[in-house]
C-alpha cells in the first residue's frame, strides 16, 4: 500500500495524513474504467484531491469479464485512528446500455434511511463530493478511450457491514455499511474540525427527524445517566464531547427550541466558568470556579484550601458534603451555568442542564430542566393534553 508523504502538525507533533475513501473509491474507478475499456489496469495512478493534492495509489485486484471490470485500492488512514485504515475499496464499472454515469454501492457501503444526510433516503452512503471525484476520474478515462456511452458503477468495501458497528453510522441512520466520505480527498489525523463536523451532523440528522428538543451528552456518562436516573431513551442523545459551546452554537443554527445538557460536575464545572470547549488542553479551573462558588456560599478559609489540594471534582464534592455546603455551592454553580449556556445559545432557544457525580449522584439542575427532563422522556411524538391544546406554548 503507498502511504501519502503529507504532515500537519498537532500539539507539537507531526502526524502523517491519509486519504479518504472517497479518493480510494475514484482510484478504483480510474482504473477499472481503464481496464474495461482499455483492456489492462495500471499498477499505480494518480488522483488528484479537492484539497490540491495530488495522491499516487496502488491497484489490487484487478480483473474483468464480458462487459464489467473491478479493480481495488487500499485505504491509508495515516495516523489518524480510523477504523476503515488498510480496508479495500473496490469499483467495478460496466458497459450501461443508456447514456451517462450510474454510481451505486454494493456490499460494505451503508444505505442512507433518515432525512438529513449528504444523500437522500434509499441512496448509497456515497457522499456528494466522493461521487463528483468517481464521476469525473470515469469520464476521464473514457475520453481517452473514444468512448461516449454509459457507465454503471458500484463501490464495494470488504467487511464494511461489520466496521460500520464501530462508527456513528448506526444511530445517524445509514445501515448495512460503511460511509464513502471526504470533502478534501485526505485525512487529517485528530481533526477536531473532523469531530466537530461529526457533531453538527448528528444535530442535523436529528433536526431533519422533526425533533425540536434534544439531549446533549459530553459522553457515556452522561448518556447513561440520562437513561437509567432521568428516563430519556439513549437514541435520544447527541454526544458534543468538549464542544459544548460548538452544539450549541449549531443547535441554535438549525432552529432547535430546546437542549437538555446533561454531563458530570468535572465537565460542567468548567462550562459553568465560561469555558465552551471543556478539553484539558483548553481549559480547567474546576478547583478555582468550586472554589469561588464554595466561598460564596459560607465555606471557609480552610475548606477553601483543602479543595485547591483534593485531586479530583469527586474528592472536593466529598469536603463540600462534611461542611454541609453540598447543596448551596451546587445552587450556586447552577446558576452561573445557565447564565453562561443562555449567553452562547442566544435568545431563540432554550438550554437547560444538569449536572451530577458517579458517587453523590444528582447535583444540581437549572431552573426549568426538570419540565425538560419530562418532556424528553416521552416516546417521540407523544405530548402532554396541555401541549394538544396549545401547541406553541401561547
Amino acid at each position: 500500500m503507498r502511504k501519502l508523504d503529507e504532515y500537519i502538525s498537532t500539539q507539537g507533533k507531526l502526524l502523517r495524513c491519509g486519504y479518504t475513501t472517497g479518493t480510494c473509491a475514484a482510484a478504483g474507478t480510474r482504473a477499472a474504467t481503464d481496464l474495461l475499456l482499455g483492456g489492462s489496469a495500471p499498477a499505480t495512478l494518480s488522483v488528484d484531491t479537492p484539497s490540491g493534492i495530488r495522491v499516487e495509489l496502488d491497484v489490487e485486484e484487478a480483473s474483468h469479464g464480458d462487459g464489467w471490470a473491478q479493480c481495488a485500492v487500499r485505504k491509508d488512514a495515516g495516523d489518524d485512528p480510523d477504523v476503515t485504515d488498510g480496508v479495500l475499496v473496490r469499483a467495478r464499472v460496466s458497459l450501461r446500455t443508456h447514456r451517462g454515469i450510474h454510481i451505486d454501492g454494493g456490499a460494505g457501503v451503508g444505505h442512507v434511511t433518515k432525512e438529513g444526510l449528504d444523500q437522500p433516503p434509499g441512496s448509497a452512503a456515497i457522499n456528494t463530493i466522493p461521487r463528483s471525484m468517481i464521476e469525473r476520474e470515469a469520464r476521464r478515462a473514457a475520453s481517452e478511450h473514444d468512448y461516449d456511452g454509459g457507465l454503471n458503477i458500484r463501490i464495494s468495501i470488504p467487511g464494511g457491514e461489520e466496521l460500520a458497528a464501530h462508527t456513528f453510522n448506526p444511530r445517524l441512520g445509514i445501515e448495512g455499511g460503511l460511509s464513502v466520505l471526504g470533502t478534501t480527498g485526505i485525512v487529517r489525523p485528530m481533526s477536531e474540525a473532523a469531530l466537530v463536523e461529526s457533531l453538527q451532523l448528528e444535530l442535523r440528522v436529528a433536526y431533519a427527524q422533526g425533533t425540536t428538543e434534544t439531549l446533549l451528552v459530553p459522553g457515556n456518562y452522561g448518556k447513561a445517566f440520562a437513561q437509567t436516573e432521568l428516563g430519556i431513551p439513549a437514541e435520544r442523545a447527541v454526544t458534543c464531547s468538549n464542544y459544548v459551546g460548538a452544539a450549541l452554537d449549531e443547535a441554535a443554527r438549525l432552529g432547535f427550541e430546546a437542549v437538555l445538557l446533561v454531563g458530570h460536575v468535572g465537565k460542567l464545572v468548567k462550562v459553568a466558568a465560561g469555558a465552551m470547549n471543556t478539553h484539558s488542553r483548553m481549559a480547567d479551573g474546576r478547583a478555582e470556579t468550586v472554589a469561588a462558588h464554595a466561598a460564596l456560599a459560607g465555606a471557609t478559609h480552610g475548606v477553601i484550601e483543602a479543595i485547591f489540594e483534593a485531586p479530583t471534582t469527586e474528592a472536593m464534592l466529598d469536603l463540600l458534603c462534611q461542611e454541609g455546603l453540598l447543596e448551596p455551592t451546587m445552587a450556586s454553580l447552577a446558576h452561573k451555568l445557565s447564565e453562561h449556556l443562555r449567553f452562547r445559545a442566544g435568545n431563540n432557544m432554550r438550554v437547560e442542564a444538569i449536572m451530577f457525580s458517579n458517587k453523590h449522584g444528582l447535583l444540581c439542575g437549572t431552573a426549568g430542566a426538570d419540565k425538560l427532563v419530562e418532556r424528553l422522556a416521552r416516546p417521540a411524538g407523544a405530548s402532554s393534553i396541555e401541549e394538544q391544546s396549545n401547541p406553541r406554548g401561547q
